[in-house]
């Protein structure tokens, strides 16, 4: 397998993201894998408390939102993403830009361009080499939470739609893309990612012309 490498999770509320990106990182590292894994909003200190006022705040303008989330990945970058694929890591993160072009930018309707601008500036152009999307119906997704709800989740059904819709447009747009069906049961998934991911690592970019179409 290569070495360093940037896999991201994407996928609406209730499509298993957190869980297969925890699976996924158990399993390369007991393949002697040096794994880095991380989530969004969060993984550094300043992160954590900006996802505690998108998540939970209240009042919070459709800007405020947007620049809460791209100060946040600004300092994961910065602090963890980066370091980990300069000393030859395989960093597993849970959401990343997608998240903020589907849910700010499909879904809040901000203008797409203003979007991709802010978050090329706060990355500096890193990009993921392969997102896995984790693709459910929108009814489906939110009937599987059994918590408290955050901000998010509280969004009507169109606005999760849009989300989704803005999800299967980024994949049918970019190649690094991959769909995956998470109607199915975890370990179905979790077998799915399992060999997507061990093909790419080991043959790189060749798997995405095969890989794109799975669902």
């Amino acid at each position: 397998m290569s070495s360093a490498a940037f896999i991201v999770f994407e996928g609406g509320e209730g499509s298993g993201k957190s869980t297969q990106a925890k699976t996924l990182a158990r399993r390369l590292q007991q393949l002697g894998t040096d794994v880095v894994l991380t989530h969004e909003p969060g993984g550094t200190s300043l992160g954590k408390k900006l996802r505690r006022w998108v998540k939970w705040g209240r009042g919070l303008t459709f800007q405020t939102e947007l620049l809460f989330f791209l100060a946040s990945r600004s300092q994961l970058v910065c602090e963890v993403i980066r370091p980990a694929l300069e000393n030859g890591r395989v960093v597993i993160c849970d959401r990343f830009s997608g998240s903020t072009f589907a849910y700010q930018g499909y879904g809040r309707g901000m203008d797409m361009d203003m979007v991709r601008s802010f978050n090329n500036f706060v990355t500096n152009g890193l990009a993921p080499d392969l997102i896995l999307l984790l693709d459910i119906d929108v009814e489906d997704g939110l009937r599987r939470r059994n918590r408290r709800w955050d901000s998010f989740e509280r969004e009507d059904f169109v606005f999760h739609q849009k989300v989704r819709d803005g999800y299967l447009k980024l994949a049918a747009e970019n190649k690094n893309w991959v769909i995956i069906d998470a109607s199915r049961s975890v370990s179905e998934v979790e077998e799915q990612v399992w060999e997507l991911v061990r093909d790419f690592l080991t043959y790189g970019n060749e798997v995405n012309s095969a890989a794109t179409s799975a669902r």
